[in-house]
Formats: structure tokens, sequence, C-alpha cells
């Protein structure tokens, strides 16, 4: 099984982070590579099981399914699929935590996957600075704005 984990800290409050992040339809509002999503079926974007389809701003559909969401933890896991990118078992959680010392947030992004070996670098590469580290990227200048 591949791992990814990215971490970042973004200069806002972990509620303030949550807000934006807790959304599971909420992908084109603070990532810089999804164009266009919705929740199937008219589900709740907050519901367990919920199934979120998204396009990316390069081609490509995605489907994810919520796996856990918690506004305690301040986390949310999920499950990709479908998705163009080769991997198999994809599940990964994004949870934030409060930095009391400036009133910052660590924000924390894992994923757990297979994939066919020879592409394992490529994709660790592809979800872990394409993906989560652009969006952790994406949220600072947010709230640096």
């Amino acid at each position: 099984m591949t791992r990814v984990y990215i971490s970042s800290v973004i200069p806002a409050p972990a509620a303030e982070v949550w807000k934006i992040v807790r959304n599971f339809n909420g992908l084109p509002n603070w990532t810089p590579f999804v164009a266009e999503s919705r929740i199937e079926q008219n589900a709740p974007a907050d519901q367990i099981g919920c199934i979120r389809s998204f396009t990316l701003k390069g081609g490509g559909r995605i489907r994810e399914k919520l796996l856990a969401l918690s506004d305690y933890d301040l986390s949310c896991s999920y499950a990709i699929l479908e998705s163009p990118m080769g991997v198999e078992n994809y599940v990964s959680t994004l949870s934030l935590t409060p930095i009391t010392d400036g009133n910052a947030t660590f924000a924390e992004w894992r994923a757990e996957f297979d994939c066919a070996p020879e592409r394992e670098a490529a994709l660790m590469q592809q979800i872990g600075t394409g993906v989560f580290q652009a969006a952790f990227t994406a949220l600072k200048q947010r709230f640096r704005g």
C-alpha cells in the first residue's frame, strides 16, 4: 500500500479553515484544480455516504464517497470510487488542528492506495504536490488575502 502525507500551517484559526474545507462539495471554492463539483442524487454534502462527482480543470472526472466527517475532530475521510489516476483502494483523510500559539491551523492530508509499482513515484508526486500541497497553498493565500 502506498502512503502520501502532506502537512502545512495555515495562517488562520482552525474553525475558519474548517468552514471552508468541511463542505464536501466545495472543492471548486478552495482548490486550484477543480472546475466544478456536484453531490449525486441531491444528497446533503455532509451526509456520510454521499458521493461527489467533480471535473478537473485539466480534464478528467473523479467520484469520491464521504466516509467520515467530524466537526469535533475537524476531519473528513473519503474514498475514490472512480478516477483517471489508476489508483485502487484509495482512502484519504484531511484533518485540522488548532495551533494556539498564533491562532493558526496545522493541516494534514494523508492518503493510502494501491497502484501499479511503476506508477507509485509519479502518483505520490501528483497527489502529494499536485493535489494536497496545491490545495494547502491556495488556502494559505486565501487567508493572507
